[in-house]
């Protein structure tokens, strides 16, 4: 048999490796980015042109390369930053593998202009698909400009994967954001399509924050700071009222290098505990310093991902710095016994503390415990005995687990079934009785009677079955009433945020909105929905957006799928509203009017019914 196995062409390699490197303009925004850093830049400017399909450039004012080092650049893992193999395990700069402009050069037409602070003149470069198309010396400032164009233009099949182009900056956004969050002593700038959209002096780490996500945000920050001889974490956290429904404004980095870490999301999460709802996500931006022996970067292609030699110690580190920061300013809450009168009944209080009952109670181990070099964590756990009352107290009356009915005076205890109730579609379909009064409870949920016992509604679930299945009708041509403000609303968004609502601008105006641009980052809401109410339309539309972002990891959902998901809970009735009984009536009859009135479109029961049968088994007839 003849010999099959052959080496790659160097180009083809270099598009396989680009592939785990460059897997859209942001991946290339993100190399650029942090070289530009590790040159010791204090000036970066970003320039995009069509979401980076057909520019990326990044000019920095750092060290430059020599003429050799700048076409050394090119070549794959050549890289000024690792000597041996102890270097890879002692990573200090932001990037390091010697892949990034090889791998760009595979798959875009790529422009280098740089020049040393001491040379008389710079170098320029060209390269395309991997092949130098001209060298030659160049007239330039000092630092390096990288201009990346026509991404994938060798690869059609890799650019028609490529999202839309509000998709694409939203990613280039989110890579920006992450390195000029790391480095606020550096300038940073965005301009896409010729419009500025960032521009970051340099300042404090606070500053940084408030420049990035909105001047709202900078009376809502506490700062943490903690340092021990193993690590040292700083940074800000936001008070509970700052917390949204989407974890997007959530930072972790490790040497100043963005990480994604569940482990260390947990332990924030569970320093925020009752103080936030459990649908509800605190924003952060924390850094930890650490001896770069003590972790691994090396461990995924985007370097998000690492591994630390000792992860419990940097999670009980992250989680008591965030709960002593949010203790520190006063915000979890704190224990009064002023307030509570009841404290004043106690026999400890009230009764004398006896000779016999203090030698009673030194004497017992759990004091010795207590007092012994002050160590109150060796609580001993053989002896039991002197706990047990204790324990008693709060369990209260032991059941029999043999039955689970009732016992009223000497009758005997049934056996009752206490199963979910379920709809038996075997019956007669379910009808609401006519000339029933509806009753609400709890201004959450409506009871109604119906020819088989009764229902119970959740009042927000159902209008967002209703909503929903008006907005899908709307988006199938028939059209949404909008009701004019009389006096046109002003929001002001994020850059990200002004990012996004641009993509739904057209599907938001053909769901009852009237919303234009307004300059950067502004625009004016002129009209809304004709049901929902006015005079909140900054908070809905803000609202809105984030609920959007929370679909848009599920990327089995459309755009628009989205939106209409978004916009339907969003607008829903919130539990706590009142209703009247013709605004229940009305409910309960667009609800059964629905092609699906019994879940929405999540998959949540919109009622429960429970039957007669099941009532009459819960009284044992």
């Amino acid at each position: 048999m003849p010999d099959i196995i052959q080496l790659l062409p160097d180009n083809i390699a270099n598009q396989i490796a680009a592939g785990e490197v460059i897997q859209r303009p942001a991946s290339a925004v993100k190399e650029l980015l942090e070289n530009a850093v590790d040159a010791g830049a204090t000036e970066i400017r970003l320039i995009i042109g069509d979401a980076g399909k057909a520019l990326v450039q990044v000019i920095d004012n750092g060290k430059g390369m020599s003429e050799t080092d700048a076409r050394m650049a090119f070549e794959r893992h050549a890289t000024s930053k690792i000597r041996n193999i102890e270097d890879l395990f002692h990573i200090k700069t932001m990037g390091f593998r010697g892949e990034a402009l090889a791998s760009i050069a595979a798959v875009a037409q790529v422009e280098l202009k740089t020049k040393t602070q001491d040379a008389d003149t710079g170098t320029f470069i060209e390269v395309e698909n991997s092949i130098v198309k001209k060298q030659e010396p160049v007239a330039a400032p000092g630092g390096t400009s990288i201009a990346m164009k026509n991404l994938f233009f060798n690869v059609p099949a890799r650019r028609n994967f490529l999202k839309s182009n509000a998709a694409e900056m939203r990613h280039i956004i989110d890579e920006f954001i992450r390195v000029a969050l790391s480095f606020p002593e550096i300038f940073f700038s965005v301009t896409s399509n010729r419009q500025e959209i960032f521009h970051l002096e340099k300042g404090t780490l606070k500053q940084r924050i408030v420049q990035v996500f909105g001047d709202n945000l900078n009376a809502k920050l506490v700062s943490v700071q903690e340092s021990t001889d193993y690590m040292n974490i700083f940074g800000f956290v936001g008070k509970p009222e700052a917390a949204k429904k989407t974890r997007g404004d959530q930072y972790f980095f490790v040497n100043n290098r963005f990480i994604k870490s569940a482990y260390l999301n947990h332990a924030v999460m569970s320093a925020y505990q009752q103080m936030i709802p459990a649908d509800s996500f605190p924003l952060y931006a924390l850094f930890i310093d650490l001896d770069p022996a003590q972790l691994d970067i090396n461990v995924h292609p985007t370097k998000q991902e690492i591994k630390f030699e000792d992860e419990k110690i940097v999670y009980a580190f992250v989680h008591a710095a965030v709960k002593h920061a949010l203790a520190q300013f006063s915000i979890t809450p704190t224990l009064d016994f002023d307030l509570d009168p009841a404290i004043q009944q106690l026999d400890a209080i009230n009764k004398p503390f006896t000779e016999e009952k203090k030698s009673e109670a030194v004497s017992s181990s759990l004091y010795k415990t207590f007092t012994q070099k002050n160590q109150a964590h060796f609580i001993e756990r053989e002896n039991k005995s002197e706990l047990k009352h204790w324990k008693d107290l709060y369990e209260g009356p032991k059941l029999e687990t043999g039955s689970r009915g009732l016992a009223v005076g000497n009758q005997q205890e049934r056996d009752l079934d206490y199963q979910q109730p379920v709809v038996s579609y075997k019956s007669a379909p379910l009808e609401l009785l006519p000339g029933i009064g509806l009753l609400q409870i709890h201004n959450s949920y409506i009871i109604a009677s119906t020819n088989r016992g009764f229902i119970l509604i959740s009042q927000q679930l159902a209008h967002e079955r209703v909503l929903y299945e008006r907005y899908i009708a709307a988006s199938h041509g028939k059209a949404i009433a909008s009701q004019r403000s009389l006096f046109p609303a002003t929001i002001n968004l994020s850059s990200q945020d002004a990012t996004l609502l641009n993509d739904l601008i057209n599907d938001l105006n053909e769901l009852g909105y009237l919303i234009g641009p307004f300059g950067k980052d502004a625009f004016l809401v002129e009209g809304t929905p004709a049901d929902m109410q006015q005079g909140n339309e900054k908070s809905s539309i803000e609202n809105l957006l984030e609920q959007f972002k929370h679909f848009s990891s599920d990327i089995k959902f459309s755009k628009r799928e989205k939106l209409i998901r978004s916009m339907a809970w969003q607008h829903s009735i919130k539990p706590g509203t009142f209703l009247s009984e013709k605004e229940m009536q009305t409910l309960t009859e667009q609800l059964f009017n629905c092609a699906q009135p019994n879940v929405t479109a999540n998959g949540k029961p919109t009622y429960i019914e429970f039957n007669k049968d099941y009532l009459e088994q819960l009284f044992g007839k």
